[in-house]
């Protein structure tokens, strides 16, 4: 039986593919439509206006923290430094729903603001959130670990270098901390070098942005960029730290054995000006300067003014000598009592007419002949030698908040002003400026710009500081300088001195005592400033220290608080250095005539 093939009903084949296709063509046409009206209003209508909008939806910008520089003493040993630390960080897309309970988990363990913590961890339109910087490495883990036990999610760590004072309380004063994180999670500087060179210090932090899917996960072909960090510069400064330590020590017993209020001791490279120490008291504990609320975090020695007192006789003693007006022999016939204008002049102790030569004054530390020989000084001259001393200016170490001090000058220098100026009082000064001003006559009349940094450095205000970029200016003659630290050697010679417990055995020491009232608001309120200032060896110095006590209460001077200090640091200073004895005899200057 043969098949045939079925006959197809009319009209069923051709006609309704063709049919089915024109559907199609709609179709397809009216999807090009929509698309092609959407592309216009993204190209033509706000084109930058959608691309932010869709790159801000997933862009996750990261800071990449530089490593801050090290801050040295003279050798290389850290008196500031940085090691490994860890920043935690927050998804808020992830933290958001927990936060009230993961702000209060975060507070606590990590000491951080509950309300800031918890507005980070709730922000909006934001992937990335700091929540704390700078935690040490071990600290950092071990609570982001107990916050995914707690079930929190959404934490993570960063690469963040933390701040380590491995002196702890040596040269706190001078080298500074850093303090509370600014808004970006950056420590701030808050006192000292920290403060000064945070700019050198602190580099420039870098930057990782990159795109994120829904999940949170990066897109590897998405706009990725890395702007690397740049590391900070080390500060090296003049510091020995040994010497610091030790100087730091012995303020601490002398000012609390005064029962005074504060003090200061520095101790200077005699020919470079170099500040080997920089010693304050009270200090704090840089790593904790928490625990020490009241205490000055910078240095007194550059931000406490005071009158010097008698040290100062030995800048008007060697501006006379320059100047060729006297020599230590001039004889004085002193009086017990110097009437000046309608005021009198008198001497801390007690005396009859005595006859002394510029240099008995200089060792009985006579204020009323200290006047009498300024008398020779024409009008003006005095002043200008104690600028060229440095005085009335800042040093210009590299220390913010440094005070220049007051020298008066002009219709403030009254005939009765310059009589106590020429001793002491009158002017203030800052602990640094004074002893800069006494090494200048142990450098043989030149004064040399100090130095707290080793080579040259920039300061955030732009200024350059350092020994690489150190003045110097001659202020007296060398046989000026030379002849009056020989009236300075008497000043510490048992016999006709004021201050024999500032000698140190073995060597020739030139030195000065200081004492001097100090003003409160309603002018001089009974308490005194005492100081030593010197150098040794005398007649081939290497060291000038300088130490001060603000308001001993027990009752003392310049030559019996600070000598002995001076004293205790100064044969350390020159033990450590290995500086042998010069074995020359020491001054014989006569005091009387």
């Amino acid at each position: 039986m043969s098949s045939r093939p079925r006959s197809r009903p009319r009209g069923s084949g051709r006609g309704s593919s063709t049919v089915r296709l024109r559907i199609g063509f709609v179709v397809i046409a009216m999807v090009m439509s929509v698309f092609a009206a959407r592309l216009v209003q993204l190209q033509g209508i706000d084109p930058q206006q959608y691309a932010a909008m869709a790159a801000a939806e997933g862009q996750v910008s990261v800071v990449l923290p530089a490593q801050r520089g090290d801050i040295l003493d003279r050798d290389g040993v850290p008196l500031a430094g940085s090691i490994d630390g860890l920043m935690v960080v927050a998804d808020p897309s992830l933290t958001a729903q927990d936060a009230p309970e993961l702000a209060t988990f975060l507070s606590k363990r990590l000491d951080l603001d509950y309300f800031v913590t918890l507005e980070r961890l709730q922000a909006r339109d934001s992937r990335f959130q700091y929540l704390a910087r700078q935690v040490p490495a071990a600290e950092a883990r071990d609570v982001v670990a107990a916050a995914k036990e707690e079930g929190f999610l959404g934490l993570e760590l960063r690469d963040d270098p933390v701040r380590v004072y491995p002196s702890g309380d040596v040269g706190a004063n001078m080298v500074g901390f850093l303090g509370t994180p600014d808004k970006d999670g950056a420590a701030q500087p808050l006192a000292g070098l920290e403060n000064s060179f945070n700019t050198w210090l602190s580099g420039h932090d870098g930057e990782a942005r990159y795109q994120t899917g829904s999940g949170g996960a990066r897109i590897p072909l998405g706009d990725n960029t890395v702007d690397e960090a740049r590391d900070g510069a080390d500060l090296t400064t003049t510091i020995d730290r040994d010497l610091q330590w030790y100087a730091q020590e012995v303020l601490a017993r002398t000012v609390t054995g005064a029962r005074g209020d504060s003090g200061s001791a520095i101790v200077l490279d005699t020919k470079t000006n170099e500040v080997l120490a920089l010693a304050d008291y009270p200090t704090y504990d840089a790593e904790h300067p928490e625990l020490s609320p009241e205490a000055n975090y910078n240095s007194r020695a550059l931000t406490d003014v005071y009158e010097p007192g008698s040290v100062s006789k030995v800048l008007t003693a060697a501006g006379l000598i320059d100047a060729g007006k006297v020599t230590p022999r001039t004889k004085f016939n002193v009086p017990p009592q110097l009437m000046r204008q309608d005021r009198p002049i008198g001497d801390y102790f007690d005396h009859g007419w005595i006859k002394l030569t510029l240099a008995g004054i200089i060792a009985k530390s006579s204020n009323i002949g200290t006047v009498m020989a300024a008398d020779e000084f024409e009008p003006g001259q005095l002043r200008r030698y104690l600028s060229a001393f440095g005085l009335g200016k800042r040093t210009n170490v590299g220390l913010r908040g440094e005070t220049k001090g007051i020298l008066p000058g002009g219709t403030d220098w009254t005939s009765q002003t310059g009589d106590r100026i020429a001793f002491g009082q009158s002017y203030s000064v800052n602990a640094l400026q004074m002893a800069s001003a006494v090494n200048t006559i142990a450098n043989g009349g030149m004064h040399v710009d100090p130095s707290l940094v080793r080579g040259t450095a920039t300061l955030d205000d732009g200024t350059k500081v350092g020994t690489g970029v150190a003045t110097k200016q001659r202020v007296v003659s060398e046989e000026a300088a030379r002849q009056t630290a020989l009236m300075m050697e008497r000043v510490v010679d048992p016999d006709v001195g004021v201050a024999p417990g500032a000698a140190v055995p073995g060597y020739r020491v030139a030195g000065k005592t200081g004492t001097a009232q100090r003003a409160g608001k309603d002018g001089y309120d009974g308490t005194f400033t005492v100081s030593f200032g010197g150098f040794a060896p005398a007649d081939d110095p290497r060291f000038t220290i300088y130490v001060v006590v603000q308001n001993p209460r027990n009752g003392q001077g310049g030559g019996s608080v600070a000598g002995p200090a001076f004293s205790q640091i100064m044969g350390y200073a020159l033990r450590r250095y290995a500086v042998a004895p010069t074995g020359t005899p020491p001054s014989r200057l006569p005091v009387e005539w």
